[in-house]
């Protein structure tokens, strides 16, 4: 669904004129199913319609996860026309490193993360601090959800259809102080619920950070759901960062803390390896990770392992859209 936009390609309409009346008004019933952690309940009556009318193939089998009510396309300049990866893949092949280091494992240990009550707590250089449930980052939104049709990149690439708005909205309403300049973003740690948190391989919780104006940007999301319902668990639920020009470890799961601060935050990854992992890590053909080429990329769902792979592109696709958030700087440097 293509909507009129301003030349910047990012304005958003009215969400009345886009989505019928009776559909944005069961955003309340989203609130209540989200807050009261129906992940595992069936399907509601309510459809969604303008997610349907994305791709026939949107959502996944009835009666796994609650469906999102009123959410719609938006940010047209960066819906990409390509091939929807399956539900199916999108769920199963996931990184996730508290539920296990396979690809296989989020989606067969994760059914231990529990999602209800959830509350992300807003600190560090802001005027609004404090702890946000899940249903209060709902209606922190200033229309409805929002459906957004992204590349994602973690080594292969997906395209999935995530469903959240962008995280300058919330930004927006807590006010950061002038001296911000960075975005802390930690996500769950609990040893009960996620079996792989204390191993070796990383430094939990898992943290990663962004740039205040890369957090600001439009396509930066603050993301509840996928496929038109809301997120699986292994997909990191109830609540998750996407952003879709640098590679997938940077979208943290599972966010129980935003921190505003004056001073560039340790990531999970790069903490573990500096030489490897940059703190930006924008998807750059041009640079390699020192074990593997990343001029290629396969995409999942669409490539096997003896199909040739496809071109990455620079910042994912979304060049036009973000390449200006790093004119001037040294991208190999700065990696």
């Amino acid at each position: 669904m293509l909507i009129k936009t301003n030349r910047d390609g990012f304005g958003h309409p009215v969400a009345s004129e886009i989505t019928p009346q009776s559909i944005y008004e069961g955003r309340r019933n989203l609130i209540k199913l989200m807050a009261s952690g129906v992940a595992g309940a069936a399907l509601t009556s309510w459809a969604t319609r303008e997610a349907h009318a994305q791709s026939a193939t949107l959502t996944p089998k009835p009666g796994k996860l609650a469906a999102l009510p009123n959410v719609r396309a938006s940010l047209p300049g960066a819906i990409t026309l390509d091939k929807l990866t399956d539900y199916k893949d999108a769920s199963t092949y996931n990184n996730f490193y508290e539920f296990g280091t396979d690809k296989s494992d989020p989606a067969q240990n994760a059914h231990t993360l529990k999602v209800s009550p959830w509350t992300v707590q807003i600190e560090g250089l802001v005027k609004k601090p404090g702890n946000y449930a899940l249903e209060d980052l709902l209606k922190l939104s200033a229309q409805e959800e929002r459906i957004y049709r992204l590349r994602c990149v973690e080594g292969w690439s997906m395209v999935i259809p995530w469903v959240g708005y962008s995280l300058s909205e919330l930004i927006k309403k807590v006010e950061p102080l002038g001296s911000a300049k960075y975005i802390e973003f930690v996500t769950l740690a609990d040893h009960k619920t996620m079996p792989f948190v204390g191993s070796r391989v990383l430094d939990w919780p898992y943290t990663e950070g962004l740039r205040m104006d890369e957090a600001m940007h439009p396509l930066t999301l603050l993301t509840f759901g996928m496929y038109g319902e809301v997120l699986p668990k292994q997909n990191g639920a109830p609540v998750r960062l996407v952003v879709p020009w640098k590679y997938g470890f940077k979208s943290g799961k599972s966010l129980v803390k935003i921190r505003f601060t004056d001073k560039q935050p340790g990531t999970a990854w790069n903490k573990a390896a500096a030489n490897e992992y940059g703190f930006f890590s924008n998807v750059n053909p041009t640079v390699d990770h020192p074990r593997w080429s990343q001029a290629t990329e396969r995409r999942i769902g669409e490539d096997g392992f003896f199909t040739k792979k496809r071109k990455t592109l620079m910042f994912n696709g979304y060049e036009t859209q973000v390449g200006q958030l790093y004119a001037g700087m040294d991208l190999k440097k700065f990696f």
